[in-house]
C-alpha cells in the first residue's frame, strides 16, 4: 500500500489537480459514503469514476454535508462535526491536499494558482436560541457585503442556524438594500441603528416581535397637611388650551425604573422634590402611540418640597389645588378613570389600601438587581385566602431551615 506521506507535496505543485477538482464540483452532484472500516468520508464522482477520500484520525459529522463552489475555490461544510488538527484529501491517483487549522463547526478552503485562503464570511455571535447576531461597524462596499452575506447564509443554513439578526448603524444605510434582497426584513429601528432579521428555515418564524408597549407614569402627589393635590395644565396634546387640570404624567425612559421615572417627571415639570412610595394601580390600553399598546402606572408620592416652578416648554400652569376644589371640577366628576385615581389616593392616605412597593431582587437569569413591585404589607401579614384555605407564608431563611 502506498504511503500517504510520500504523496503529500507543496500546494504549488497541486494547482492542476485543484483546478480539476473544482471542475468536478461545478459540474457534478456529489454523493457521500462513510467508510466505517477506514473511518473516512468517500466523495464519489460518477462521470469520472473516481473518488476523493477525506480522512482524519478523529472525525465525526451529522447526516448533512455539502461541497459548494465559491469563485475559484471550494467549500466543504457540515452542520456538526469535529476532528483533530491534521486532515487530508487524497485522490485515487495519489494527490494529497493537506488541510490544517480547521474550525470545530465548519471549514472553508480555497485552492487557486498561488495560495490557499479562507472564504470570507460575516463575523457573527451565536445567540442562545440557535441564531446568529451580526453587528456591522466598518464601511463596506454593497457588492462585497452582498457576496459575503450570501456565503454566510449558506454556511449558517448548513450549520442548522435559525434566526439571523443584522444590526446596521445609520452610517451603513447603503447595506440595507442588499440585505433586503437576501430576504431580510425590518425588525425595529432606533435613533442610531436599524435591526434586520431573517428566518433561515422558512415559513412562520418564532423570532420575538419588536417592543409592543410604551410605559408611562402618573404621580399622585398630596400635601397631607394642607390637603392639596399637585396638578398641572399641559400646553400640548389633547388637553392643550382646554383648561384641564390633571396629575403630572410622563414616559419612562429606556433603562429607567418606574419609581425613578415618577420622581424625575415631577421634578422636571414642577420643580417639586417628591419621594416615591408605591404603585397604586396600573392601566393597559391598546393602539396608542404609533399603534403600540400602553402601560400607565399610577404612583403615590410624598412631597419633600412645596415651591412650584413649572416647566414652560411642556406646561401652561402648575399648582397645589385643594382636594375639595379638584373634586368639583366637571371633568373630574365626568371621567371614571379620574375618579379611580382620587379614590385610590385617598384610600392610601386613610390606610385602607396598600399598593406595590419596589423590592430589589435578582433572578436565575441575571445577577443584576431589579425591582419587584409587590404588596409588602400583606406579604408580611398574610390573610386567609378567599377560597377558605389558610395561606402560610415563609421567608427565604425559614425555608432553608425546614
Amino acid at each position: 500500500m502506498r504511503d500517504k506521506s510520500s504523496c503529500c507535496r507543496p500546494l504549488e505543485s497541486l494547482v492542476e489537480e485543484a483546478k480539476c477538482f473544482i471542475r468536478f464540483l461545478r459540474s457534478l452532484s456529489l454523493k457521500f459514503m462513510w467508510d466505517k472500516a477506514r473511518s473516512a468520508l468517500i466523495v464519489f464522482y460518477p462521470v469520472y469514476r473516481q473518488s476523493i477520500l477525506f480522512s482524519a484520525p478523529k472525525f465525526t459529522f451529522d447526516r448533512q454535508a455539502s461541497f459548494t463552489v465559491y469563485r475559484q475555490g471550494f467549500l466543504f461544510s457540515a452542520p456538526k462535526f469535529t476532528f483533530d488538527r491534521q486532515a487530508s484529501f487524497t485522490g485515487r491517483r495519489g494527490s494529497c491536499f493537506n488541510l490544517r487549522e480547521m474550525s470545530t463547526s465548519s471549514f472553508h478552503t480555497i485552492a487557486n494558482a498561488k495560495q490557499q485562503q479562507e472564504i470570507k464570511l460575516l463575523e457573527g455571535i451565536n445567540d442562545n436560541y440557535g441564531g446568529v447576531v451580526i453587528k456591522m461597524n466598518e464601511p463596506m462596499d454593497p457588492n462585497n457585503f452582498a457576496s459575503m452575506l450570501k456565503s454566510s447564509m449558506s454556511c449558517w443554513k448548513n450549520q442548522g442556524k435559525k434566526g439571523v439578526w443584522i444590526e446596521l448603524p445609520i452610517h451603513l444605510a447603503n447595506l440595507v438594500e442588499p440585505a433586503v434582497k437576501e430576504g431580510f426584513w425590518f425588525h425595529h429601528a432606533e435613533q442610531s441603528y436599524l435591526m434586520l432579521a431573517n428566518w433561515i428555515p422558512g415559513g412562520a418564524h418564532t423570532l420575538p416581535a419588536n417592543a409592543s408597549h410604551r410605559v408611562g407614569v402618573g404621580a399622585f402627589v398630596f400635601n397631607e397637611e394642607k390637603r392639596e393635590l399637585l396638578v398641572v395644565q399641559e400646553n400640548s396634546g389633547r388637553y392643550r388650551g382646554k383648561g384641564i387640570w390633571k396629575i403630572p404624567t410622563g414616559v419612562v425612559e429606556q433603562g429607567e425604573d418606574i419609581c425613578d421615572a415618577a420622581e424625575r417627571e415631577v421634578k422636571e415639570e414642577t420643580s417639586i422634590e417628591a419621594k416615591f412610595v408605591e404603585v397604586l394601580a396600573f392601566r393597559q390600553s391598546h393602539k396608542s402611540f404609533f399603534g403600540k399598546s400602553d402601560l400607565f402606572f399610577l404612583c403615590f408620592m410624598r412631597p419633600q418640597t412645596f415651591d412650584v416652578k413649572y416647566q414652560e416648554t411642556e406646561l401652561e400652569a402648575a399648582k397645589w389645588m385643594a382636594l375639595e376644589e379638584y373634586l368639583k371640577l366637571p371633568h373630574v366628576q365626568d371621567q371614571e378613570f379620574t375618579k379611580y385615581i382620587i379614590d385610590l389616593g385617598l384610600a392610601k392616605l386613610e390606610g385602607s389600601y396598600n399598593g406595590f412597593s419596589p423590592v430589589p431582587t435578582i433572578s436565575l437569569f441575571s445577577d443584576q438587581k431589579f425591582n419587584l413591585y409587590l404588596n409588602t404589607v400583606d406579604l408580611k401579614h398574610p390573610k386567609p385566602a378567599s377560597t377558605g384555605f389558610q395561606v402560610q407564608w415563609y421567608t427565604y431563611k425559614t425555608l432553608l431551615q425546614i
